[in-house]
């Protein structure tokens, strides 16, 4: 006999050898589309890595060019407070020598005082064009007395170390009028100085002097 009966219904689905495949293949597929744990977790922190040195790079290029603007600021500051000026002649001698480097303190005087035994840059009298380099040896309503072997300040001597020797051919008393100054070189007997062109006004000192940077054995403090 011939039966004609459809399977049951109950009967296990046919699985083809392809649909087996795909179905075995699908979670290594799925666990290669998935993202690794581990690797997004170096991902951030190369991120964080990346961030943090381009952060330090910024703060450093601030840095710098802060640093440079504050430089020049400094130096611009300094130009307008010191210059560097170079000595022609020996009338400081022995003290100060022809060619040596010196700073002029512009600043002193417009904060404080012009003193006797200051060392000071000054405009020539009779050519303001022309720097000379002196010392104070008398300030307004001093009176100045030079006999030839000595000089005397309000009737007092005055020590004189940095003399070599005096002009014996200066004679003279004066007192030194407001607003003025009486000034004379080291070397006595080679400097044209306040005996020769008279005080010298407030306003024609460019500075004071107190170092001087070359010759390299004699850098220092001037006395």
């Amino acid at each position: 006999m011939v039966s004609d009966r459809s399977p049951a219904t109950n009967s296990a689905p046919l699985v083809t050898p392809v649909a087996a495949k795909r179905h075995l293949l699908a979670p290594e597929l799925e666990r290669w589309c998935l993202p690794d744990p581990g690797i997004a977790s170096d991902s951030r922190a190369f991120r964080v890595r990346d961030r943090m040195r381009r952060s330090t790079s910024r703060r450093l290029r601030s840095a710098f060019y802060t640093g440079l603007q504050l430089g020049l600021l400094v130096l611009l500051a300094y130009g307008l407070v010191f210059n560097f000026s170079i000595v022609r002649g020996s009338s400081m001698a022995p003290g100060i020598h022809d060619g040596d480097r010196i700073v002029i303190d512009h600043l002193s005087y417009v904060l404080g005082g012009v003193k006797r035994g200051d060392i000071v840059v000054l405009e020539y009298p009779l050519d303001p064009s022309v720097d000379y380099i002196k010392r104070v040896i008398g300030v307004p309503g001093d009176e100045v007395h030079i006999d030839g072997s000595a000089v005397w300040v309000n009737g007092a001597r005055i020590d004189e170390p940095y003399v070599s020797a005096p002009d014996p051919r200066t004679h003279l008393a004066l007192v030194v009028q407001p607003g003025t100054y009486f000034v004379l070189g080291d070397n006595r007997q080679h400097s044209s100085d306040s005996r020769e062109f008279g005080l010298v006004p407030r306003e024609n000192l460019v500075g004071k002097v107190d170092l001087r940077v070359w010759p390299p054995q004699r850098v220092g403090l001037l006395d």
